[in-house]
């Protein structure tokens, strides 16, 4: 059998009632070991959860086994691990609770020989071989040696018994027709009278003085045995037995291809590969692919595919002055400008955006502090101020101060940018969107914004309003984040990470979850994932911490509520419906399906790239699946065609040994 992936199976490992462990190796040469449910088994309630559940949980476990490739949603279940990590197949059926029985890696020993041993006439040749223990005493031989034909060999005594352990015996038994080989011995005319068998030696018998001596066959000068004459050459024959065995191979491998049924990669649905297949495209490479983020076709794997797309890179400017509370005159002559960077994420087709309000609309408070943070540092650039005094100069001027507009009267000027995909800093022309706040909630009752983007037709989230966050539970958390040192030249991509709730907490009246884990300072804004896809919550700072980490979950029903109050819903397009859809044939195995879906998503939302991306896979997927089809039906016709010849070879030679034996 050949499961649905990238492998060619090699010999069977060992089964259970619930399936087969088999070893295999993949287009790379890299050998695993790969768990395959019965499809019985699969269609039985439960057990393909089961499947599932358990995969997934022994690859989780702190130290446990992850698999190197699956597919839970074929009609036979299986799971892939590579086999440095061990027996992993077999460790998958035995957490399942099976009796798991490994095949025999060494052939069956051959039975014991006993009884006692026969004397066989010429001279033993020595056999090599697995030597088989001999069981049973030997026996004594007694009585005449009886004539056989050739050179008579001499059998003095009585043979001795042989003690102690028995010997080993090299070879398989001789067959029957090599004890008594050679012609029939001519009988005695006048043969003697029987004598009784003993253990002693007979004399031998005397006949009456007048008789004539016996007569001797052998001792006439005509040759009385005259040797056969060689057989005829059969040369006919021979090429009547080999056109016959290349007519029964033709025919029986022509039969079998002829008659092995057609195997459409997906029934009902046509290929649309040559048609929409565009060999010379360039090849797609998102910024995050779910497929390398999580454990393929796992159910991480496809919540981040849901889901990722409507991620969003939000950047924001604030412009203004720093006056002197009292005064209103500005401490410095020319305006303070700072930038925020978070994450947000998609929830109406016409650009709604969440986010951080800390991050977009932070309090005055917020603003002033950073403002004169950069007014702290431009002191010290101009030598005015030294790096120990800056904290200093921040907690003696907070009170004094305030950031405002151009007038004193006036709020800074901010400019909001938003980037899909990966996104550049300080960026403001395309592919960077413009967009405004419609609404924020401060930091004490909830600290979220809904942001609207200038552009539509854009990937959208689906929120779960009643999503439960349990302490101990899991999430998948995905924003941005950046490795680049330099601020102001960085580039920043989409990161993922599966992390744990440590506890609950509140915010003003609202509740919030913590978590252990964080992606860094730009993930604020960012998806908490249920195990569907579904925005469980949104990343925030915790403000409790000295750092403020990003480790905090808004949970999904504020969020909610925000959308309400600014008049709008949460609600998928016709796109990320037809884009979900698409999704569901990919991990079905559903190909042809997939890539034609796939691309009309790529048509009407040109921002997601994980649409091409993933008809990319479907693509390859497809055509590596086609070759092993055509290669088995190749493969059977040449064992049937082999087979039969080898059934005409054996017909052949049994006739020819029924013949000599006839003829002897």
């Amino acid at each position: 059998m050949q499961p649905v992936g990238p492998y060619r199976f090699t010999h069977m490992l060992g089964t259970c009632p619930a399936g087969k462990a088999w070893a295999a190796i993949d287009g790379q040469g890299r050998l695993v070991t790969i768990a395959v449910l019965n499809a019985a088994v699969a269609d039985a309630p439960g057990w393909r959860e089961a499947f599932v559940g358990t995969a997934n949980g022994l690859a989780q476990a702190p130290g446990g086994q992850t698999f190197a490739y699956a597919d839970f949603s074929a009609a036979e279940p299986w799971v892939a691990y590579p086999a440095e990590a061990g027996p992993g197949a077999e460790r998958l059926f035995r957490a399942l609770g099976q009796d798991y029985q490994p095949v025999p890696t060494e052939g069956v020993p051959a039975a014991p020989v006993s009884g006692i041993p026969q004397q066989v006439s010429g001279v033993p040749q020595q056999v090599s071989g697995i030597p088989q223990q001999v069981s049973g005493v030997p026996q004594q031989v007694s009585g005449i040696p009886q004539q056989v034909s050739g050179v008579p060999q001499q059998v003095s005594g009585v043979p001795q018994q042989v003690s102690g352990v028995p010997q080993l015996t090299s070879g398989p038994p001789p067959a029957p027709w090599a004890l008594h080989a050679g012609p029939p011995v001519a009988p005695n005319p006048n043969p003697a009278p029987a004598q009784p068998a003993t253990d002693e030696p007979q004399p031998p018998a005397v006949g009456p003085v007048d008789a004539p001596p016996p007569h001797d066959p052998f001792a006439a000068p005509v040759r009385r045995i005259q040797p056969s004459a060689p057989p005829k050459r059969r040369t006919g024959l021979w090429v009547k037995v080999a056109a016959l065995a290349l007519a029964v191979a033709v025919g029986s491998g022509v039969a079998v291809w002829a008659l092995a049924p057609d195997e459409p990669i997906d029934p009902d649905i046509p290929p649309t590969v040559g048609a929409t297949a565009f060999p010379t495209a360039a090849a797609v490479d998102p910024p995050l692919k779910p497929w390398a983020q999580a454990a393929p076709y796992s159910p991480e794997e496809r919540a981040l595919a849901v889901a990722a797309p409507a991620l969003v890179f939000v950047e924001t400017v604030f412009t203004g002055y720093v006056r002197d509370a009292s005064t209103n005159a500005p401490i410095r002559a020319t305006p303070i400008t700072f930038t925020r960077r978070c994450s947000a994420f998609v929830v109406t087709p016409d650009g709604h955006a969440l986010t951080s309000s800390a991050c977009v609309k932070p309090t005055q408070e917020t603003a002033r502090q950073i403002a004169l943070d950069t007014v702290a540092r431009m002191l010290v650039r101009e030598q005015t101020l030294v790096p120990a005094q800056v904290q200093e100069y921040i907690r003696t001027n907070m009170g004094k101060t305030k950031f405002t507009g151009i007038d004193p009267g006036t709020e800074p000027g901010t400019e909001i940018h938003g980037q899909l995909n990966t996104a550049k800093g300080n960026l403001t022309t395309e592919p960077a969107i413009p967009a405004q706040v419609v609404r924020a909630l401060p930091p004490d009752t909830g600290n979220i914004a809904l942001i609207k983007l200038g552009r539509g037709s854009l990937p959208v989230a689906e929120l779960n309003p009643s999503a439960t966050l349990t302490d101990g539970s899991s999430l998948l958390i995905v924003g941005f984040a950046t490795t680049d040192d330099d601020f102001r030249t960085a580039t920043y991509g989409p990161k993922s990470k599966l992390v744990g709730i440590t506890g609950t907490g509140r915010r003003g009246s609202a509740s919030i979850s913590r978590i252990n884990q964080d992606l860094g300072t730009t993930s604020h804004g960012g998806i908490a994932l249920d195990a569907s896809g579904r925005v469980a919550g949104m990343i925030d700072q915790d403000q409790a911490r000295p750092d403020r980490a990003n480790r905090v979950i808004v949970p999904s029903s504020s969020l909610n509520a925000l959308i309400g109050e600014a008049g709008t819903a949460n609600k998928l397009g016709d796109s990320d419906k037809l884009y979900r859809k698409a999704l569901d044939a990919y991990f079905a195995g559903q190909h042809s399906a997939a890539i034609t879906q796939f691309d009309a998503v790529a048509q009407a939302s040109p921002g997601n790239l994980l649409a091409k991306a993933y008809r990319q896979n479907a693509v390859e997927r497809q055509q590596n699946e086609s070759e092993p089809s055509d290669q088995s039906v190749w493969l059977m016709a040449l064992l049937a065609g082999a087979g039969g010849a080898i059934f005409v070879g054996l017909i052949v030679l049994v006739v020819m040994l029924v013949r000599r034996r006839r003829d002897v």
